[in-house]
């Protein structure tokens, strides 16, 4: 599916990551900004890459703002904004 606009899900509060999403050209590019990055920013990254990898995505920008989100969250933030983005209906849950 293609990327119609910027969309974005989640929010800034504590256990919780916002996830913009943007058209990109230079494969997956993830921006992390996270208060776990130092344990956990590389897990973080690969959660958000293999979500949008999963769904097809080959060019994409993400931004990223963690606030010690579970791995559960993350994906989901990832997946709400793909279908926000793409305008999409056709959803994929619990694959």
């Amino acid at each position: 599916m293609e990327i119609k606009k910027a969309a974005s899900a989640g929010t800034l509060e504590s256990s919780d990551i916002l996830v913009s999403l943007e058209k990109g050209e230079n494969g997956i590019e993830i921006h992390l900004s996270s208060t776990v990055d130092k344990l956990f920013g590389q897990q973080i990254r690969e959660i958000i890459s293999k979500t949008l990898t999963d769904l097809g995505v080959q060019n994409i920008k993400v931004i990223a703002m963690d606030r010690g989100a579970l791995d559960c969250t993350i994906k989901a933030r990832v997946l709400a904004a793909y279908y926000r983005a793409t305008e999409s209906t056709d959803y994929k849950w619990g694959e």
